[in-house]
């Protein structure tokens, strides 16, 4: 039986652009629900007529702002992936939200949609860094979403963003204590960086942004691992926590490097080998949809090494490390091909990696230097 398939859906409206953000994001004054919702549905269409005899064990609708789509067009993307493909007995339905009163308001409408996890892009529980963050919500509004969010959804994650200018140990271990508190079963926890293209870029230029140094990050994330192992709710991933057993399977669908379509402005996905991607803007994306039934912008046969590679990348990124075995299976090479053994040997030896049989990991000392490690590890030509 072939694994799961992982189905990501993306919505690409949002109210506002947020200054850090660089993902495939758009404001628009209107949008025309009825041929938004039957675009995605005659894409989806188009990706499980080419992945046929599979089962989708997870739906992640991200964004954009997704918690913006009408409930109504949810519910017909699950119900097109279940007529299309089948969905799992446990399958995992994520919907990224914004704590925004008007867009809290659709979570119970969403739970019946058949929403069964949900994921707040919190950011912060202080005003100010909300403001500076360019966020729309406030810190009452976030605390409300949370509450609400564990009325009617099963699963509840929330983001924070840490490491920001000026930010002080005690004042994000006060910050995290609090998020803490809610008793989610998963937390996303992500360091501030300056992506190319942002406003924040701009800032940064210009000297007009600092964010804190390698030493202060490494404290901010050696105390963030330190509460949230203490909580019960340790690091899976880089920068995502859960208690055992309620990691978030669709992103452990990508870095575990498994089949995933991509629907939607953007979207990428990992099909038998190939790698696709959708057209980005939305406007482009609607006129493929109408003129080829499907929004495909990239489709491409992914080398074998190439694809060795990209698992190797993501999912050293994961505690559990990766499977080599696995990979060599996947990719019809030898490991030798994509590891370099040697690095391997003087890492393990420094204690930043660890090799048992065929499962290769980045130790928790190692994890800070992981772009070195990564780099010194992974034959890429």
């Amino acid at each position: 039986m072939a694994e799961p398939l992982a189905l990501y859906v993306h919505w690409p409206f949002c109210v506002s652009k947020c200054p850090y953000c660089d993902f495939n994001s758009h404001v628009r004054e209107s949008v025309d629900q009825a041929v938004w919702r039957d675009a995605l549905l005659a894409d989806l269409r188009h990706e499980a007529a080419l992945l046929p005899d599979r089962s989708v064990g997870s739906i992640f609708f991200g964004g954009g702002t997704p918690s913006l789509m009408p409930p109504t067009t949810v519910a017909a993307v699950i119900a097109a992936a279940a007529a299309e493909w089948g969905l799992t007995d446990d399958v995992e339905i994520t919907l990224e939200a914004n704590p925004n009163s008007v867009e809290v308001a659709n979570f119970a409408d969403l739970a019946v949609a058949g929403v069964n996890r949900v994921s707040i892009g919190v950011q912060s529980f202080d005003t100010k860094v909300l403001e500076f963050l360019g966020r729309a919500h406030s810190e009452d509004e976030a605390r409300r979403a949370i509450a609400t969010a564990q009325e009617h959804f099963a699963r509840v994650s929330f983001d924070l963003i840490y490491a920001r200018p000026g930010q002080t140990l005690a004042a994000w271990e006060s910050e995290l204590a609090g998020a803490l508190a809610f008793g989610t079963e998963h937390l996303s926890l992500y360091q501030l960086t300056i992506e190319p293209g942002t406003r924040f870029a701009t800032l940064a230029a210009k000297g007009d942004l600092t964010i804190p140094d390698g030493d202060a990050a490494a404290d901010l994330f050696d105390v963030t691992q330190a509460m949230t192992v203490a909580a019960g709710l340790p690091r899976y991933e880089v920068s995502n926590h859960a208690h055992v057993g309620q990691e978030s399977r669709h992103n452990l669908a990508y870095w575990r490097y498994a089949d995933y379509a991509g629907v939607g402005p953007g979207a990428h996905g990992r099909r038998l080998g190939q790698a696709t991607e959708r057209h980005k803007k939305p406007e482009n994306f609607i006129t493929a949809v109408a003129r080829n039934g499907h929004g495909l912008k990239v489709e491409a046969d992914l080398p074998a090494h190439e694809r060795a590679t990209e698992a190797m990348l993501m999912g050293l990124r994961l505690t559990e490390g990766v499977d080599l075995a696995r990979i060599e299976m996947r990719s019809g090479l030898g490991r030798e091909a994509f590891v370099d053994a040697n690095a391997v040997a003087r890492l393990a030896d420094q204690a930043l990696m660890t090799l048992e049989g065929d499962q290769l990991t980045v130790t928790d000392e190692g994890i800070l230097l992981l772009d070195s490690i990564l780099s010194a590890v992974v034959r890429t030509g």
